[in-house]
């Protein structure tokens, strides 16, 4: 794939990430995603050029023209984090034909879904059963398409798949009345493990924990430790961000298919 292509595909995804930036913040809040955009501060409408993914940002240097209220960092990160995940799945999942084309589209796709996931979980604590819902949806038709866009009947493991590795996130749900873990991760994970099946889903879950407690940690050593009040750590990003790993970089962390090999054949 030319690099020209890759560059286009990032600076897609930092136009869609400026949507879904907006998608996210008016998300259940009575707004719709009609009008123009304006300055949380001071109500301004932002022209064209104040709209530029990234570049705005920048040159503006985080505060809006009119009032000189702070732009929030979210904007510029998301839409980086849209253009890498964008021109990595044009990579990794090249549209050379019309069938990889859908596999392409697919991941495009589900990569919209879980970014507005995680800024609303970010910002809210709480993953949006409509979106999340959606997601395990797709996920879940995905499996009765064959490569070759034909129906294809999937295996009673990468169906089950799903439902096994989301089970312990929903049994610590019950057992702890939400303390420990939101019902929304147990229907996350659903949906990841239609994506990646049984193997590579474990390997995501695993690396989800360890990235989150390494960065939970740190980050309330930091900023929390003078702090008496619970603060509440949304756990959806680090799954999200373990999927991604384990489907862009073929990660794996824990490979249980010889132990399965060896007690059923």
């Amino acid at each position: 794939m030319s690099s020209f292509f890759l560059i286009f595909s990032f600076i897609l995804g930092t136009l869609i990430g400026s949507f879904l930036n907006v998608v996210a913040l008016r998300y259940n809040t009575g707004m719709t995603l009609n009008g123009r955009s304006k300055c949380f501060s001071c109500g301004k409408n932002l022209t064209w050029h104040e709209l530029i993914p990234v570049f705005s940002f920048l040159f503006q240097k985080g505060k809006c023209k009119k009032c000189k209220g702070k732009i929030s960092w979210q904007y510029p990160t998301i839409e980086i984090i849209a253009g890498i995940l964008f021109a990595m799945i044009f990579f990794v999942f090249p549209p050379t034909t019309i069938e990889a084309s859908f596999n392409t589209l697919f991941y495009i796709f589900i990569t919209c879904l879980l970014l507005i996931i995680t800024i609303y979980d970010v910002k809210h604590k709480i993953i949006p059963d409509p979106l999340v819902y959606t997601f395990s949806a797709i996920a879940l038709a995905k499996l009765f398409i064959a490569p070759d866009l034909s129906f294809a009947m999937p295996s009673v493991l990468a169906i089950l798949s799903g439902p096994i590795l989301a089970l312990p996130f929903a049994l610590m749900f019950l057992f702890s009345k939400g303390t420990w873990m939101g019902l929304g991760d147990a229907k996350l994970v659903l949906g990841i493990g239609w994506v990646l099946g049984f193997f590579m889903g474990i390997s995501a879950i695993v690396l989800a924990f360890w990235i989150g407690a390494l960065v939970s940690v740190t980050w309330m050593y930091i900023v929390f430790r003078k702090m008496k009040s619970r603060y509440e750590i949304p756990f959806g990003p680090y799954l999200i961000l373990g999927m991604y790993l384990v489907l862009l970089f073929g990660i794996q962390v824990i490979d249980l298919r010889p132990f399965f090999d060896y007690i059923f054949f």
